[in-house]
This record gives C-alpha cells, structure tokens and sequence, in this order.
C-alpha cells in the first residue's frame, strides 16, 4: 500500500478529526488544519500532538482557515515545505445551521457558502497547480445526503450549501481527471450523534421571525424534525465509519475508486437518487464523446 500525505480541512471536531486519525493510523501522513491554532483551539492542537505520539503516527495539525485566501496560502506551502508533497485533500471544512430559512439573514447564508462552498475553492485554488503537476492526486468531498435524500424542514442555509457544493465537486471530477486527479463524494447521511454536528449548529440571527414559525402553525416542528431524524437513525449507527469509509477509499488504488460513496445507517432515499443522477451524468458524457473524463476506470 502505497502512504500519502493527506489534509483534512476542519479536522478540529467531529468527521474531520475523526478521519485525520483513521487516515494517520492507517500509515499516512496527515495534516489536521484548523483556525487559532495558538489561541481557542490550541488545546485541541496539543491532543493531536500528544495522541500521534502515543500512537505512533504521523498526524499533524496546520493553521488553515478555509474562509481566508492568505490563509490557505499559507496552510498549503506549510505542509508542501514540512513534507515535500500533498497527494489527497480531504474537503470537509463545514458548518450547520438550524431554524426556519426566512429568519436567516442573507448574510449567513453567504457564511454557510463561504464554509461549505469557497472554502473549498480557496484550497483548491492554493493546493491543485502541485498536484496537476505531480499528475496525480485524490479530492475526497465530504458532502451530505441531504443534497438528494430527505431534507426535514428547518436545515435549508446547510442543505443549500452542501447541495452547492456537491454540484462542485461533479463538475471538477471531470475537470482533473486528464491531469490524473481522482474524485471521490463521500455522502454521510444524518448522525445525529457521536459528532457536534447538531449541537454546535448556528441559529438565525431573526429572532423575531423565528419566534413567529415557534409560536404559529410550525410550532413544534423543529422539536419533532430532530426527534424524528434520531428515531430513523439505528441504535449501532457509527460516525466513525465515515472515516473507516475514507480511509478505505484512499487506499484503493489509482483508477479503482468509487466516484460517491454513502453511509447513512438511516437510509433517506439519496443513495437511489444520486445513483440515477451520476447514471445520466455518465450516459450523457458518453454521448458527447468525453467519457475519458469520467475517470482512470471510467467507473464513476
């Protein structure tokens, strides 16, 4: 098995810092970026440190705001300077936010775009001339299915953006291919727990007009969305195997792995879905004569 050096973006919490470990246990080399590493999340920073070197792996942590082109600038030639190359980028840099989506502000929408879309670009912008000029590389997108699966009320900021970036990550697969870059769309579905991923959730800044959707015909209905998210979710459902799932797609072999990916214990429907959209993605460039760009094994 060939070792990597892998980033995974917002590797702080939850997926992120979970796949960061998996990925280091499994042989690689890994950088978990993350904001303030010397100030709010330098606690977090001295785990990481301490847990690599119990365990014997080669994590690392990296100061990398995906909101900021200076700092994933900076974040990339740290790791390119520190370890010579960068062969995987692991996209899951995202944040959630939860309430009625008219009380949201447009400007926390263009913060959830910024997160879960720009953030994305920044670092590609910054970290794909390297890896087109090795002629090799892999972007794995942490994405959701929510963009083509069930989608409760009250998550549309979050869902809007994630569907965004999904369109993305299509849309770059076929454009890296020729340069030898692979893509691969992980699609957890919702786990409601084991991650901060509800719990850390943002709020609308209106909370007058949120007030309005708590009190009137909604009322309720925030409470029986998460409530019923958690009821579909089966007792054993492990978040933990989004990363075991990463890590398996990292070490498949150049020109053998999966296009998308799903783990969703609670089955919401976006494995069938996407299954008939990447079908008719794949026919269609089949028709126009570039199925080359589907992929080394055209196995998207």
């Amino acid at each position: 098995m060939s070792t990597h050096v892998i980033l995974v973006t917002g590797a702080s919490s939850g997926f992120g810092l979970m796949t960061a470990r998996a990925l280091a246990e499994a042989g690689h080399t890994v950088y978990a970026s993350m904001r303030e590493t010397t100030g709010r999340n330098a606690p977090r920073v001295a785990e990481v440190a301490a847990w690599a070197e119990q365990q014997g792996v080669d994590l690392r942590s990296v100061e990398l705001d995906v909101q900021s082109d200076a700092s994933a600038g900076f974040g990339i030639a740290h790791i390119l300077d520190d370890a010579g190359r960068l062969d995987v980028i692991v996209h899951n840099a995202g944040h959630m936010v939860f309430g009625p989506a008219e009380a949201f502000t447009p400007d926390q929408f263009i913060q959830q775009y910024d997160v879960n879309v720009l953030g994305a670009q920044r670092v590609n912008r910054v970290a794909l001339p390297h890896l087109r000029r090795q002629g090799r590389g892999l972007l794995v997108w942490v994405g959701s299915s929510s963009t083509r699966g069930g989608t409760p009320p009250f998550l549309a900021p979050y869902f809007a953006a994630k569907a965004a970036m999904d369109a993305l990550a299509v849309s770059y697969s076929a454009e890296l291919s020729r340069w030898g870059i692979e893509t691969t769309i992980m699609v957890p579905g919702a786990f409601t727990k084991g991650t901060n991923h509800f719990a850390h959730s943002g709020a609308p800044s209106d909370a007058a007009r949120a007030a309005e959707y708590r009190t009137g015909p909604y009322a309720g209905v925030a409470d029986q969305a998460l409530k019923g998210l958690a009821a579909l979710e089966p007792a054993d459902a492990d978040p933990a195997e989004v990363a075991r799932a990463i890590v398996r797609v990292v070490d498949t072999p150049f020109g053998k792995r999966p296009f998308r990916v799903h783990v969703d214990p609670s089955q919401d429907g976006a494995e069938i879905v996407n299954g008939v959209a990447d079908r008719m993605r794949r026919e269609m460039f089949w028709r126009i004569g570039l199925q080359d760009l589907l992929g080394p094994g055209i196995n998207s």
